[in-house]
């Protein structure tokens, strides 16, 4: 059979599913519905691909409790990413300035951001923000202590390392925060158009945004509840909201499809259908191991071998898997050696009916990584075919 483009594939998705098999993703299927049964999210889409392929994609349950609420759409349903962020625009911006020469990863963060100084500031590096090897706190509620962007940003400065800079990886928003700022001070623009002209643009992912338009909110996921009703389209994470909608830990919206076109960038090493978005050599930089940085990449984080509890990322996935998950309940991980990914999104943060919904998540999305490994036979061509 031809090799059929993702271009083309598309228009052909919705409504319905692709299948290639009845019972081919069954598993899949099941583990997905089973959030929605304990009650962890309302709905979600899953979306599994090859580097130029889409093998799979569904939308489950509603955007709400209701069930006369909007089904959830791979296509166009909009999701509050919360940290894919970090990945989806950060990281990528991060990595595009680095190729170009305008950073370099082992330069002290203080000579792109001279107002981060203090302590031994002067030794943590870009390639530490991207690690989580900073030293900084892993999170602070600048909502709450500062009432404008400006005073948010000086509290970000004014925070000390409390480990020594390189000593141990600790996940931190204030990493991304910094990067963000970092992005901005070097293009001398804001983040969110940087991105969306350098990133967003170049992929096609024409549907991801920091700040959705009104008329998309009827088909945006809400991600919480504001006075009694659900609330959409308006940036879950609040550090995010006070410096603005677009900072470097959180505040893009986008949909599974266009998630599908920045996975497959990444199997696809940095190319693209027409050209390359980064050359092979900066993919595979930031994609190295460091001991020193545990499960952490620069941007992405790593399955975790030695976990004897449940991971996002399951068992099955091979040791140059990476991804990245969100506080709302987003996902995404690829697995180069598979030549695999996995798109899941879902609202986990609007009204959960369970307790510890995080966990009770992790659990649902390490099911939910081993059924689509099991799912794939040995030899499945890149090629949606029939018989995969």
């Amino acid at each position: 059979m031809r090799k059929l483009q993702l271009t083309l594939l598309l228009p052909l998705l919705w409504p319905g599913s692709i299948r290639a098999q009845s019972n081919t993703y069954a598993a899949v299927d099941s583990a997905v519905q089973s959030g929605i049964a304990q009650g962890i999210y309302p709905g979600a889409v899953l979306l599994i691909g090859r580097r130029d392929s889409l093998l799979y994609a569904k939308g489950y349950g509603h955007l709400t409790w209701n069930r006369g609420a909007p089904t959830t759409r791979p296509d166009s349903t909009l999701w509050d990413l919360a940290s894919l962020s970090k990945v989806v625009a950060t990281t990528s911006a991060v990595m595009l300035l680095v190729e170009r020469g305008r950073v370099s990863l082992d330069q002290p963060v203080s000579r792109y951001l001279p107002r981060f100084v203090g302590g031994r500031k002067a030794e943590v590096t870009v390639r530490m923000l991207l690690d989580h090897t900073s030293g900084l706190r892993s999170y602070v509620e600048f909502y709450r202590l500062a009432p404008t962007r400006d005073s948010a940003v000086s509290l970000l400065y004014a925070e000390p390392l409390i480990r020594a800079p390189g000593a141990e990886a600790e996940y931190s928003d204030l990493n991304a925060i910094l990067l963000g700022l970092l992005v901005e001070a070097v293009t001398s623009e804001p983040l969110d158009r940087f991105v969306e002209r350098e990133v967003f643009v170049p992929l096609r992912m024409s549907q991801t945004t920091y700040h959705p338009p009104r008329s998309s909110v009827r088909r945006t996921a809400p991600t919480g509840v504001w006075r009694g009703h659900p609330s959409a389209g308006v940036v879950n994470d609040r550090n995010a909201a006070r410096l603005g909608g677009a900072a470097g830990h959180a505040g893009v919206f986008s949909t599974g499809t266009d998630l599908v076109k920045f996975a497959q960038m990444w199997l696809a090493q940095g190319a693209l259908p027409a050209g390359r978005f980064v050359q092979a050599a900066t993919i595979r930089t930031f994609l190295k191991h460091d001991p020193g940085s545990g499960t952490r990449l620069l941007g992405w984080d790593s399955p975790d071998t030695s976990s004897v509890e449940p991971t996002a990322y399951g068992r099955l996935l091979g040791p140059n898997a990476f991804g990245h998950t969100g506080w709302t309940g987003t996902q995404i991980w690829i697995d180069p050696a598979r030549d695999l990914f996995l798109v899941f999104l879902t609202n986990r943060s609007f009204s959960p009916r369970v307790g510890h919904s995080i966990r009770e998540l992790r659990a649902v999305r390490s099911r939910l990584a081993d059924a689509t490994v099991n799912a794939l036979p040995q030899g499945c061509a890149v090629v949606l075919k029939a018989a995969c």
